[in-house]
């Protein structure tokens, strides 16, 4: 199942891009795809989903900063 987020992303892309023509393609229940002067016939929605959820961590992967924590010792309280 599509997750709304990526959904929302890709229909946020601009006219035109892969992502949106995708988006596009899926909420109107096609899996034919025309984007930039090509047309690719996917086998099915959830293909479309797939690669809308792998173009999705793809393009969000730079964005995402490091998780960083700091750990504190302290030797009060021990003898």
């Amino acid at each position: 199942m599509l997750d709304p987020k990526v959904l929302a992303w890709a229909l946020a892309q601009p006219t035109g891009s892969r992502w949106r023509g995708l988006a596009d393609a899926f909420t109107g229940g096609t899996t034919r795809v025309s984007v930039e002067g090509r047309t690719v016939e996917y086998r099915s929605l959830d293909e479309i989903a797939r690669a809308l959820i792998a173009g999705h961590g793809a393009e969000n992967s730079a964005a995402r900063r490091p998780s960083i924590t700091l750990a504190s010792f302290s030797r009060e309280g021990t003898r």
